[in-house]
């Protein structure tokens, strides 16, 4: 199963109407300064959107709105308290382990990957040192996950969906591919920054052998316990899972446009499904301390630089293309910055699984947050995407005019 590339896989549907459904119903609206019509108008779900459904948990100045728009499919309302697939919001919870074994002495940060997990990246192709820091924020060079690998038609995508692959798996297949050339490093470590999930596949692995306990342990005992995020579920080894009731509805399409639920998969050993609750109780609690020792913490905020002490130079793609700092490095240590008009951030990380697309964003002093759900229909029109701009001005339109990021695998 390609993760990477059954995420885009998705074949066009246009929607003539707007069911009844998607009418966003809001589920608390406290008086304040959040425009409570303008957040609902924002997750109505529109023809274009390529969205089933959506969820949002905002937080501002004090005040709390939620909502949920949806389900174009069934016309079924969503509850507010709806779970979802959380995608790459769970690198941040795999930055935080590795920041606690850190401060616990068990692993250093500036240490190479070589060191702790010998014979795993091939002498022959990655001879330069890679420390576990690189791994974490975007700056390893390594290949992406299956890079080289074809994409997978949308029909093949839906019927792989239940595969598990564990991180050994993804290894394997990225860096010792059968049929085709084995990949070598996209630019020398720590020269620039390219968003990388592989990184995170090498660091589910560095933690599962420093512990000897499988990730879901570690994450269930050092963040979803202490932080009592009942709501969040860590995935199955070697089994297919679905989301739990009540749950967001995410779609796939057929190459023929019937769309099929995709509730339950398989996925990875970082695969997880949650609430907009309880992403936010993670960010707070990832924010005020709870987590973090300070001086761990501060890896949060901090982007890479190089030795002229300026941020790396973002490499490829969309991300990190805005605010004054456009076209160079806006990944921390497991989390990226969003820039606002007043030259305030948000930091936060978004995420993406086969039929979803969400993001956890706050301020640093958790006076504006956001979470959002999105439930997939179709890849036309702008998405996901159109849907999180729409929230994050209307959540925090008096900045100017934010805009938050794209989606990551």
């Amino acid at each position: 199963m390609r993760r990477s590339s059954a995420l885009s896989l998705t074949a066009a549907l246009a929607f003539g109407v707007i069911a009844p459904a998607q009418a966003a119903t809001a589920a608390s609206t406290p008086a304040g300064n959040l425009d409570r019509a303008a957040l609902r108008e924002a997750i109505t779900v529109r023809p274009d959107d390529g969205a089933a459904g959506v969820v949002a948990d905002v937080h501002k100045n004090g005040q709390r709105w939620r909502g949920t728009s949806g389900d174009i499919s069934t016309g079924k309302p969503i509850s507010p308290d709806a779970h979802f697939r959380i995608g790459s919001i769970s690198k941040p919870m795999e930055a935080v382990i590795l920041l606690q074994l850190s401060a616990e002495g068990r692993v250093d940060l500036d240490q190479s990957v070589q060191h702790y997990l010998p014979g795993l990246l091939p002498e022959t192709r990655f001879a330069e040192p890679i420390s576990v820091r690189q791994l974490l924020n975007h700056t390893s060079g390594l290949p992406q996950d299956f890079e080289g690998s074809p994409a997978t038609p949308a029909d093949e995508a839906i019927e792989r969906r239940h595969e598990y692959l564990s991180f050994d798996e993804v290894i394997e297949q990225t860096l010792r591919p059968v049929g085709r050339p084995a990949p070598g490093p996209r630019f020398r470590p720590g020269t620039r920054q390219e968003y990388n999930s592989f990184g995170y596949r090498v660091a589910g692995k560095l933690i599962e052998e420093i512990t000897k306990h499988p990730y879901q342990y570690e994450v269930t005992t050092r963040i979803l316990k202490p932080l009592k995020m009942r709501e969040t579920r860590a995935a199955v080894p070697g089994r297919s899972t679905p989301v739990p009731a009540p749950y967001l509805p995410g779609y796939m399409a057929r190459s023929n446009g019937e769309l099929v639920d995709v509730n339950v998969q398989g996925g990875l050993p970082a695969s997880m499904t949650s609430t907009t609750g309880d992403l936010d109780r993670f960010i707070s609690g990832l924010f005020d301390g709870r987590l973090l020792r300070p001086a761990q913490a501060a890896e949060l905020f901090a982007v890479p630089k190089g030795t002229d002490g300026k941020p790396l130079p973002y490499a490829n793609g969309s991300n990190c293309n805005t605010g004054p700092a456009k076209g160079t490095a806006c990944f921390s240590v497991g989390l990226m910055y969003v820039p606002l008009p007043d030259g305030s951030v948000l930091w936060g990380k978004t995420g993406s699984d086969p039929g979803y697309r969400s993001g956890v964003f706050a301020s640093p002093d958790l006076n504006r947050r956001a979470v959002y759900a999105i439930g997939t229909s179709s890849s036309l029109g702008n998405g996901a995407e159109a849907v999180a701009q729409r929230l994050a001005l209307a959540a925090f339109g008096n900045q100017g005019s934010p805009s938050l990021p794209g989606q990551h695998p």
